[in-house]
């Protein structure tokens, strides 16, 4: 293999890389948009409830409780004011407890509470809300508990261990990071195909093998260097920096691998941006999950970003070593090396 002609192929592709505007421009912009993004997230998070109560007449056990310094229920003077307070951001719930509620205790009967919601509430917000209600009740009326409780966290127990929204971005963020050089490095081989340059290098002495090395070296050295500075500047090698520059790495093959792949199977620029969106939405799907938890369910393990953003949630935001995360990064490799494999057999079939 000859490093010289490999040399002059990458001058080459940069050259055209910069030629090409809008995916420069995009790069750039992207770059800068997601460190900015970054910086302007909250990055603390607030692991209080912020609940609301109306009662026209308020039972002694939930007098008590928002009586206490320590607890974060509100009582409000109006039912209007609690949805408002609900609405407005102000309290994530509201409890309506109905006039009344005691005499219908007091008869053996069942109170109708109403609970207000914001849209934002996440199912185990609602559940809580409903078991303190009801704990509640059991104080009010005399009621004991007769059954003790066996509670077992499944996975890893994230209570007392939550994460700002702009850590949790960072797996998010430097996926979007490596799939915009998907984009670039297929603009790149398309624009070659369009040109008839990829065809007219293969009559010189040049080879296969280095063509799809200079390629190799642009795709992955520059979805590489982007999101690595990426995780400086946000603090993302603070933790297990090796792993983490590991996992990468890997992700930069990847990407490449798929940019092979998404030039292969385009005729034309305005397929590769069209072809390369839907790519780009899938591949985003594992990142979203890990910034709402609960949203995605198992099957997005299929998606191979998904180990990628995992690895990168664990080790950057949970610290994570080479245990936790070992299984991951297999499965990483794998994916990774079909995806290089395949994207070199098709596309060189392309070039013949």
């Amino acid at each position: 293999m000859n490093f010289s002609v490999i040399k002059a192929l990458l001058k080459k592709d940069f050259s055209l890389f910069l030629q090409n505007r809008f995916y420069m421009l995009m790069t750039i912009v992207g770059l800068v948009f997601y460190i900015i993004i970054f910086f302007i997230m909250p990055n603390k998070v607030d692991e209080q409830l912020k609940a609301g109560i109306y009662a026209p007449v308020m039972p002694p056990a939930f007098s008590i409780l928002v009586a206490d310094p320590a607890s974060s229920l509100t009582s409000y003077a109006s039912l209007e004011e609690a949805k408002a307070a609900v609405e407005n951001g102000d309290s994530q719930v509201a409890i309506v407890l109905p006039a009344d509620i005691m005499q219908t205790w007091a008869s053996g009967g069942k109170p109708e509470v109403e609970i207000y919601y914001a849209s934002s509430a996440p199912i185990e917000l609602r559940d809580a809300v409903i078991s303190l209600v009801k704990e509640l009740s059991y104080i009010q009326t005399g009621q004991s508990l007769t059954f003790d409780t066996n509670e077992q966290v499944m996975g890893q127990d994230m209570l007392g261990e939550q994460i700002p929204m702009r850590n949790r971005m960072v797996p998010l963020l430097a996926i979007f990071i490596l799939m915009m050089e998907i984009l670039s490095l297929a603009s790149l081989i398309a624009e070659e195909n369009e040109q008839g340059t990829a065809r007219a290098l293969l009559v010189t002495p040049m080879t296969v093998p280095e063509l799809f090395a200079a390629k190799g070296i642009i795709g992955v050295g520059m979805a590489l260097g982007q999101v690595v500075l990426f995780m400086l500047l946000v603090g993302g090698f603070n933790s297990q920096p090796l792993i983490t520059l590991g996992v990468l790495l890997l992700g930069s093959l990847m990407v490449t691998g798929l940019g092979f792949l998404l030039a292969s199977l385009t005729k034309s620029l305005m397929s590769v941006t069209a072809w390369g969106m839907l790519l780009f939405i899938i591949l985003a799907i594992p990142g979203m999950g890990i910034m709402f938890p609960g949203l995605i369910s198992s099957w997005a393990k299929v998606i191979p970003s998904y180990y990628l953003t995992d690895t990168v949630n664990r080790v950057v935001n949970y610290g994570a070593d080479l245990s936790v995360v070992g299984g991951n990064l297999l499965i990483l490799v794998g994916f990774t090396a079909v995806i290089v494999t395949a994207g070199i057999v098709v596309l060189r079939r392309r070039y013949q």
